[in-house]
C-alpha cells in the first residue's frame, strides 16, 4: 500500500514517523521547504512525552507523482478546496482519504473526491511544531499509546478497508473504529471548541484552562452548547475513550462542578497541549476557528439554541488575527468571567 500523511505539520510529523518506523511505504507531505528538507536530512524527530527518531521520505505538493492507495488528511480545512482539488489526480478508483481534520468536514470533502473515497476519523492526541524536522507530542505517552484515534465509515459499516487503516493507524497509537461516525466528529468537536478554543482565545496551555475557575466554568458552558446544537441537528454523540458525551449535557447549574470535574479528570493527559490555533495565531496566521467553535453558531441558526460563550471565542481569536497580537490571558478571562456573571449577554470587545 502506498500511503502519504498530507499535511505533515505537528500532528502529521508524527503519524508519518510511526508509520514508516513500522516499514510502510509512506511519504510525508507538507508546504514547509524547510521542514522538508530537514525531514529527510535527519529524519523526523519527536519530543515531549517521548523521545523517538526515525528516516522518512518527505516531499512537498508539486514533487507528487504516482496513485496513493490511502491519503491521511492533516492539512486545515481553510484551504480544502484547492488541496482536495489538487489531490485529485493522485487518486486511484480504489484509493481513500481519511480524514484528520479538526471539524466536521466529511461533507465538503465527499463533494470534492467522491463519497465512495472518504473515511472519517478524529485525532485524540496533541502535538506542537517545534522545529523544522521537530514535533513535541503533549499528550502523555501512554494514553496516546491507547488512544490515538477514532475511524469509521459514513454507514457505520466495519469494512475490510476500516480494518486495514486500523491496522496502519495502530502503528501510531490505540484507533478504535466508530459505528457512529457524525457522532465521533461532533464528539471531538466538542472537546475542540472547549479546549482548543479557549487555549487560542486566552493564550493558554489546556493545563492552564483546567487549572482557573472561570476557565473551567466558560469550558463547560461552550461545551454544552455543542451538545445542545448538535442535539437540535439530529447529532448523537460518540463515547470518547471511555467517557459518554452524551451525559455532559448541563441540564441545571447544579450540573457544572460535577462536569468541571469530569473534564478535569478527562483530560488530565492533555495538560501541556497547546492548541494548534494559539500556535497559529503565535505565528500571525489565520486560524480555523470559521471551522471550529464556529459551527455552532452556525448551526445554531434557526434552531433557537443560544451560543454566547462560542461566540465569544469566535470573537476574541477573530481580533487576534485581526490584530495579530496574541491574546492576553487575564484580560481575556475578564470577558467570560462577565459572561458567566450575566448568563448569555454578550460583552463589548473593544
Amino acid at each position: 500500500m502506498r500511503i502519504a500523511v498530507l499535511g505533515a505539520g505537528s500532528i502529521g510529523t508524527i503519524v508519518g514517523a510511526y508509520i514508516a518506523a513500522g516499514g510502510e511505504n509512506i511519504e510525508l507531505i507538507d508546504a514547509n521547504r524547510e521542514h522538508v528538507a530537514a525531514l529527510n536530512a535527519s529524519g523526523a524527530k519527536i519530543t515531549g512525552t517521548t523521545e523517538f527518531q526515525t528516516k522518512v521520505k518527505a516531499i512537498t505538493s508539486e514533487n507528487m507523482s504516482g496513485t496513493y492507495d490511502l491519503v491521511l488528511l492533516l492539512t486545515k480545512q481553510l484551504h480544502n478546496e484547492s488541496i482536495l482539488q489538487g489531490l485529485l489526480p493522485y487518486l486511484g478508483e480504489h484509493s481513500v482519504v481519511c480524514s484528520l481534520q479538526n471539524g466536521i468536514p466529511e461533507e465538503q470533502l465527499a463533494s470534492i473526491v467522491g463519497r465512495e473515497r472518504v473515511i472519517a476519523g478524529a485525532v485524540e492526541f496533541g502535538a506542537t511544531y517545534m522545529e523544522p524536522g521537530v514535533s513535541n507530542l503533549t499528550t502523555e505517552y501512554s494514553k496516546f499509546k491507547k488512544y490515538a484515534f477514532q475511524i469509521g465509515e459514513f454507514t457505520g459499516e466495519r469494512t475490510e478497508r476500516l480494518e486495514q487503516i486500523k491496522a496502519i493507524l495502530d502503528l501510531v497509537g490505540g484507533t478504535h473504529i466508530s459505528d457512529n461516525l457524525i457522532g465521533t466528529k461532533w464528539s471531538k468537536l466538542l472537546v475542540n471548541n472547549a479546549f482548543s478554543g479557549l487555549s487560542a482565545a486566552l493564550n493558554a496551555t489546556y493545563g492552564n484552562v483546567l487549572n482557573h475557575n472561570i476557565g473551567m466554568q466558560a469550558a463547560v458552558r461552550i461545551a454544552d452548547e455543542t451538545i445542545k446544537v448538535g442535539h437540535a441537528n439530529g447529532v448523537i454523540f460518540a463515547p470518547m475513550g471511555k467517557f459518554d458525551i452524551e451525559t455532559f449535557e448541563v441540564h441545571s447549574e447544579t450540573d457544572i462542578p460535577e462536569r468541571i470535574e469530569t473534564y478535569r479528570f478527562m483530560l488530565k493527559a492533555s495538560r501541556l497541549l497547546k492548541a494548534s490555533m494559539l500556535q497559529d495565531l503565535e505565528k500571525k496566521r489565520k486560524t480555523e476557528i470559521d471551522y471550529i467553535n464556529g459551527v455552532v453558531p452556525r448551526l445554531a441558526l434557526g434552531k433557537e439554541v443560544p451560543t454566547p460563550f462560542n461566540d465569544l471565542v469566535v470573537q476574541l481569536v477573530k481580533k487576534a488575527e485581526e490584530s495579530q497580537i496574541v491574546p492576553n490571558f487575564e484580560e481575556n478571562m475578564k470577558f467570560f468571567e462577565e459572561l458567566i456573571i450575566v448568563h448569555g449577554s454578550s460583552p463589548s470587545i473593544v
